[in-house]
């Protein structure tokens, strides 16, 4: 049907279905639904990617409606002759003017999902917070630009950051950014052209020689026997003062030698030691299990525990005064940190440039050199990717060795 749209006509329109097209202006129709809701519904042509509705008639002007589709079929021509689907183009352009600040997307809708659906959500906002400043955290996510993060990336590296820790920052950017795809905040990825830096995947592996282990156990020794001291004689001044002596320790003064000994017979990362829960430790059968929900990977794996780790367990048990966690904080929740009791342990070891998070270096590479295939050290490890798990190939040279030797012709 065919009419000069008037704003008397639209008083007597037709019941709906129907489709009423504009003779004063080619492209524009109004659309009734079975409902009798009518719209005004601009059509971009054959093949130039269907049809746009530009509001109700009851609240649009037959000369609004005019000038708003003229101005769309005209966008639709350049559009078209630029080679792309008018409809697409539009679609972005309406996109870019809803997007917001990457800031504002961060607080708005990516931090509330990745709180409730990520374990690290809140490192990863965090992370994203802390190393892109105003530059970037600032712009309208559309004109986040391959350019402004290569800029970024300079400064950062001029300021001494590693690629490694550029990457790590980029990485969780481009985690954020897809969401933004995926949530239709943006039509295109703007990170789609920045490339990773190409570090050494094998990286550093530090572990403790002999004699470190050695400083190492000793100097734990020596901590907790002067916890000990000074809970004996904290105790002496109270009786002299008649009051109530503090329990004596029992068979350790604290958390850390269980944690460390620990960490050095099973690789267990810090976070995956202070979620353990009694519950997945059987001192029978001597194994425990790190559950999915903890595990970096998100996979549950089952490690065997050797004698030394049975009995320092066995031991702490009675000592950590909690039915589940294995290593409770003070007020028997999760701790999140060993870094200030951990940093005086390495330097009264005189360990240099060795974090907690070697120890789990130290548990593999002692694996590797003992003649443990790498495809078990990875198991034990929970690493997802074997490629992991070689950074610790050359601690087997036996393996490389033998051959090279069979080059040799008998």
């Amino acid at each position: 049907m065919r009419a000069a749209i008037t704003a008397d006509y639209l008083k007597r329109l037709p019941a709906g279905p129907a489709e009423i097209w504009d003779t004063k202006l080619s492209g524009l129709m109004v659309r009734v639904r079975e409902s009798g809701r009518a719209y005004w519904t601009v059509v971009l042509g054959r093949g130039a990617g269907g049809k746009e509705t530009l509001g109700r008639v009851d609240l649009v002007t037959p000369a609004e409606a005019r000038s708003l589709a003229q101005q769309i079929l005209g966008q639709a021509s350049k559009d078209k002759a630029l080679g792309e689907n008018p409809r697409e183009a539009r679609r972005r352009r309406r996109a870019k003017g809803k997007a917001g600040t990457l800031r504002d997307f961060l607080a708005k809708k990516y931090a509330p999902w990745a709180e409730a659906n990520r374990k690290t959500g809140d490192e990863t906002v965090a992370r994203v917070t802390a190393a892109f400043g105003d530059a970037i955290l600032k712009k309208p996510i559309h004109e986040i630009t391959t350019f402004g993060l290569e800029q970024w990336r300079t400064g950062r590296r001029r300021a001494g950051v590693v690629d490694t820790t550029i990457n790590r920052d980029l990485d969780a950017l481009r985690g954020v950014l897809s969401k933004a795809v995926e949530w239709g905040v943006v039509t295109e990825h703007p990170m789609r052209q920045v490339r990773r830096a190409k570090t050494d995947v094998i990286g550093r592996v530090r572990y403790l020689s002999s004699d470190e282990e050695r400083r190492l156990r000793d100097a734990l020794a020596a901590r907790d026997e002067s916890r000990r001291d000074g809970r004996r004689r904290f105790n002496d001044w109270r009786a002299e003062r008649g009051y109530k002596a503090l329990p004596d320790f029992g068979a350790y003064a604290d958390h850390l030698v269980p944690i460390v000994v620990l960490a050095l017979n099973t690789g267990l990362r810090r976070g995956e030691l202070l979620g353990l829960h009694w519950s997945d430790v059987d001192l029978v059968a001597c194994r425990l299990t790190v559950r999915g929900a903890s595990a970096k990977s998100g996979l549950t794996r089952h490690i065997p525990l050797n004698d030394e780790a049975v009995r320092v367990l066995r031991a702490w048990q009675p000592c950590s005064g909690s039915d589940v966690l294995v290593f409770p904080g003070p007020s028997g929740e999760a701790m999140t940190t060993l870094k200030t009791a951990w940093s005086k342990l390495a330097t009264a070891a005189g360990l240099k440039a060795f974090t907690f998070h070697d120890l789990r270096h130290t548990f593999a590479s002692k694996l590797v050199q003992a003649g443990v295939d790498l495809n078990t050290v990875r198991e034990l490890l929970g690493h997802a990717d074997i490629r992991m798990t070689l950074r610790y190939a050359h601690l087997a040279p036996e393996h490389t060795a033998a051959a090279v030797a069979k080059l040799v012709q008998a």
